[in-house]
């Protein structure tokens, strides 16, 4: 291997009363594609500080090749005393190239003339993704690079990323831009860091290997203290395992709801018994909304039932707020009707941020500064509920403002959960949580009792999440697909990939109608009945990959085994995306056989 472009060698850093770093080596070389992963408060962000020499280690060697510039694309830049994006983009002695910088800043979308003061936060992270990309990187830091974009800038990035001559380390809670980018992996675990020739894609696999390994060292040990260390490593591992179930679980309820709607085109739920109406919560019928001129929402109509997990997405000002609040009760439309069931009580965890005022504990957030939290009707000691929400338990009495920004999101979190409701609301739950804590929400969200609305550009979070997508492009038209983003985007791409019509030709005799299926053919039949057990075949096989690549010294042991496997996991991901789909379309057909029969 080549020698490194740049390294530490034996890196302290001393945070608060204690080392944060210590000891840690690390290299960089040409062309290295870094996830670096580790909790909230575990020091990501300190470390690319460290890596772009914005502050200073306290211990160890910092060497850097001559003529290396390092770029660090921090998660809040500061736009105090600029008066404009384009001011604080052509800052400095360092600042860009102004023709570089205005075709990066064409390409995203933003007007670099924009008043800094009033931009949004995606305004800004846009400025800071022009000023770090066109300063021509050799080692580009990124940390959060996907907070405040919506879905479009994200795979501009992405295919940026993909070009890039340079190495970059990204630090990321957005896991399918880690895994379609990433070919090694740093974590940051209790003051150590490790490195693996693995991207994020394989990570969870060789983590689990690692957090085995340990599990079995400390069986072996006698002191208690040793043994209660590993509390949260058996927790990781544990909840994966049930988030595996979970999963499946949430596949059979998109196959249901996905035999509930009508064909492809209407929007409007098909079925109208007592029964379903018992169970909805929230009605749209025929609803638009316009603003002014500009139509947002067009002829929505969709029935909520209890227990629906709703993900709404599409680009920065396509209507993904607006619609939320038309569901909400927020606004009224401009014409139709959005009824509301009278015994709906909903939670909007954004709102409640106010809360978190620095100077409170965290004992006050959660039990009013008692010892129980009253979780939905259940008395917990506040110590164990911490330990749930990945807290360690004995920091009940710290103060907010010593936490984290994903620390202080994991509190609010844990708070509202314990609240009664039977509607969450959730507007971009996923910014500043790290990887484990959105493993938390999933699972919290899979046994919540009722209806979720989730706003979120987190396109894994939603394939884990939901149970129905409504897309908007812009045009005012509301697409509702059974499933999650993936789902949502094979949708999408569906006419761009149909065949172009053939020549026209002399009109035939038109053929009487079809008469109507009765039954599946056998082939459908056939493929109903076969694929649940071809997809947990196909499961197991990606397992034993993701556990072969998990071996650390495989790529440098067998190269090639290790891209065969690679690429063997990559296509059947895709077999597997096929089959469910191909099952979710038989069980709609099986469902308006008996519907018709």
């Amino acid at each position: 291997m080549a020698a490194p472009i740049m390294g530490y060698e034996g890196l302290g850093l001393v945070q608060g009363s204690g080392w944060l770093f210590k000891g840690l080596d690390l290299y960089i070389h040409e062309r290295d594609r870094l996830a670096l992963i580790g909790r909230n408060g575990a020091g990501k962000t300190t470390l690319l500080k460290l890596i772009a020499g914005t502050i200073d280690a306290d211990e160890g060697r910092r060497t850097i090749r001559p003529g290396t510039r390092v770029v660090l694309l921090e998660q809040e830049p500061r736009f105090d005393g600029f008066e404009t994006l384009r001011d604080w983009v052509l800052a400095g002695s360092d600042a860009p190239e102004a023709y570089e910088a205005e075709a990066i800043a064409d390409q995203l979308g933003i007007d670099l003339s924009r008043v800094a003061a009033s931009a949004s936060g995606g305004e800004r992270r846009r400025a800071g993704l022009v000023r770090a990309l066109a300063m021509d990187p050799d080692v580009l830091l990124l940390d959060e690079p996907t907070n405040h974009l919506d879905l479009a800038a994200i795979q501009w990035l992405e295919d940026w990323l993909s070009r890039f001559t340079g190495a970059f380390v990204a630090i990321s809670h957005d896991r399918t831009f880690l895994t379609r980018l990433t070919r090694s992996t740093l974590w940051i675990d209790r003051n150590q860091l490790r490195r693996t020739e693995i991207g994020f894609g394989g990570f969870e696999a060789w983590q689990d290997k690692v957090f085995a390994d340990e599990a079995r060292n400390a069986e072996r040990l006698d002191a208690k203290l040793k043994i209660e260390e590993h509390w949260l490593l058996r927790g990781v591992t544990g909840r994966r395992k049930r988030n595996q179930g979970r999963l499946e679980k949430l596949h059979q309820m998109r196959a249901t709801r996905a035999a509930m709607m009508g064909p492809p085109g209407t929007a409007k739920l098909g079925m109208a018994s007592d029964d379903v109406r018992t169970k909805s919560v929230i009605e749209a019928d025929n609803v638009t909304l316009r603003y002014g001129e500009r139509t947002i929402i067009r002829n929505f109509s969709l029935r909520i039932q209890r227990g629906d997990r709703i993900g709404i997405v599409g680009a920065n000002g396509t209507g993904k707020s607006s619609l939320l609040k038309l569901l909400t009760g927020e606004i009224q439309p401009s014409e139709g009707h959005i009824k509301l069931a009278k015994t709906l009580n909903g939670i909007v965890i954004d709102q409640q941020r106010a809360l978190m005022t620095p100077e409170k504990r965290v004992r006050d957030i959660l039990a009013e500064g008692g010892d129980w939290v009253d979780v939905r009707g259940e008395k917990k000691h506040i110590q164990g509920y911490l330990k749930e929400f990945l807290f360690d338990p004995g920091m009940s009495e710290a103060r907010i403002g010593t936490l984290s920004g994903g620390e202080q999101s994991r509190l609010l979190l844990a708070r509202e959960f314990a609240r009664p409701s039977n509607l969450l609301v959730l507007d971009e739950p996923t910014n500043d949580l790290d990887l484990e804590t959105l493993d938390l929400l999933q699972e919290v969200i899979a046994d919540y009792d009722g209806t979720v609305l989730l706003v979120s550009h987190d396109r894994d979070f939603l394939d884990r999440t939901v149970t129905l997508t409504l897309g908007l492009d812009g045009s005012g038209k509301v697409d509702i697909v059974a499933g999650g983003y993936a789902d949502w985007e094979r949708k999408r791409e569906a006419p761009r990939t149909a065949s172009k019509p053939a020549a026209p030709k002399a009109a035939p005799a038109i053929p009487p109608p079809p008469a109507q299926k009765t039954k599946l053919s056998f082939k459908d039949q056939r493929d109903y009945d076969l694929l649940p057990g071809q997809i947990e075949q196909i499961e197991a096989e990606m397992a034993a990959l993701e556990a072969e690549l998990a071996d650390g010294g495989l790529y440098t042991r067998d190269p090639k085994r290790f891209a065969a496997a690679n690429a063997r996991l990559e296509a059947a991901r895709g077999e597997k995306d096929a089959m469910e789909e191909r099952w979710l379309d038989l069980a709609m057909m099986v469902e308006d056989l008996a519907t018709r029969g």
